[in-house]
């Protein structure tokens, strides 16, 4: 799944995320799933055109995430409006 962050810090601030339930990046073991995620996360990039704009993909884990589920957050152009 992909949806804008409730708390963007830069225009362009997705976040992509499992259906499957994955607490933390250290128990991700299903290759076929970080292969989807993957896929997913450079279909987003392309979307929002920001190959040559620039971007920044995080993963918190270890208990600097607020949330306990495998999530990556894309951040992305500043000054380009989120167009979903």
């Amino acid at each position: 799944m992909v949806f804008p962050d409730i708390h963007p810090v830069a225009p362009i601030h997705l976040l992509i995320v499992s259906k499957k339930h994955i607490a933390d990046f250290l128990e991700l073991s299903d290759d076929k799933l970080l292969e989807k995620v993957k896929k997913t996360t450079q279909e987003m990039i392309r979307k929002f055109k920001l190959e040559n704009k620039g971007y920044r993909l995080v993963v918190n884990g270890g208990g600097a995430q607020i949330i306990d589920h495998l999530h990556i957050h894309l951040m992305g152009e500043i000054g380009q409006k989120l167009k979903m």
